[in-house]
């Protein structure tokens, strides 16, 4: 395979005001664990959650993790306290709340490069993920993600994002679908990963299960999660099943014949392969072989 993919298929709040579950966290199946300094976190432990989780990341870095750390928003008091220990925790992204516009978002990545600068970090190692929380946000997505080479990923924010348009958030969630698809269309204009909005309710595996299918079907690349319960559900929807890697497999045996044989296009049990088809099938096998999934000779 000449594609490399780092699966996003379920980011993990983990509290920083609790030393158990951060310890618990790392032995869940989560792709990305988030670290969080920001909703979780009572006022009166802002200072305490800092300090812990900054040395969880500096010291004892969970292997195998895409590891994150939620700040505080931006026109917070927390806000500078928590970027620069976070910066200086080095985590492989910091996920910033209710981004509105890209000019926020530049003037985080600067301060985040006086920080690496000062703390000796590789310029530019430390990336930005933008939660995507109010009808601003959703309306600027596109020049939020292309705001600065350090954006990686938009998520969006539903509860928050309901409340500013006056909506009511349901589990059928026909009340995000516009704000869901813009997301979604301005991370692929701008070649980042694309995040689903948290299902809140922990004790629905079936309404989990259909929300999931909904998003994987729109074309997301994960989905953030609030309980390890959801992880291993969230996951099997982003993990290509035996039947994709069968079909990926076929279509580019079928397209690797066709290039031998010097033909200008290639049928598969009667229908067209064409270029989209060929990537599709690339990037499943990608996925599976990025999920652990032995894959064959490809």
């Amino acid at each position: 395979m000449d594609q490399t993919i780092t699966l996003k298929r379920t980011s993990l709040y983990v509290s920083g005001s609790s030393p158990a579950n951060m310890n618990q966290a790392i032995f869940y199946n989560e792709d990305c664990i988030v670290y969080d300094l920001e909703d979780s976190v009572p006022l009166t432990e802002k200072d305490a959650a800092r300090l812990l989780v900054y040395n969880t990341v500096r010291f004892h870095r969970p292997k195998d993790k895409y590891v994150l750390i939620r700040v505080n928003g931006i026109y917070s008091e927390f806000f500078d306290e928590d970027l620069e220990a976070s910066v200086r925790a080095r985590p492989d992204a910091l996920r910033i709340p209710k981004v509105e516009s890209a000019e926020e978002v530049r003037l985080v990545s600067k301060r985040i490069s006086e920080i690496e600068a000062q703390a000796g970090i590789e310029a530019g190692s430390i990336r930005i993920w933008c939660n995507i929380e109010s009808y601003l946000g959703v309306l600027r997505a596109e020049e939020i993600a292309k705001a600065d080479s350090r954006v990686g990923a938009l998520s969006l924010g539903a509860e928050d994002y309901t409340a500013s348009v006056k909506a009511t958030r349901t589990k059928k969630g026909m009340e995000i679908f516009f704000a869901r698809n813009a997301v979604l269309l301005a991370c692929r204009s701008a070649g980042i990963d694309a995040l689903d909005a948290v299902y809140s309710d922990i004790n629905d595996d079936e309404g989990l299960r259909e929300d999931t299918a909904l998003t994987k079907n729109l074309g997301f690349d994960g989905k953030t999660v609030v309980h390890p319960r959801q992880i291993d559900i969230v996951n099997a929807f982003f993990t290509p099943s035996q039947k994709e890697i069968q079909q990926a497999l076929r279509i580019l045996a079928v397209v690797d014949e066709g290039i031998k044989m010097n033909k200008g296009a290639v049928t598969l049990d009667g229908s067209m392969i064409d270029k989209p088809m060929e990537l599709r099938a690339r990037t499943v096998l990608a996925q599976a072989g990025a999920a652990g999934i032995d894959i064959g000779g490809h």
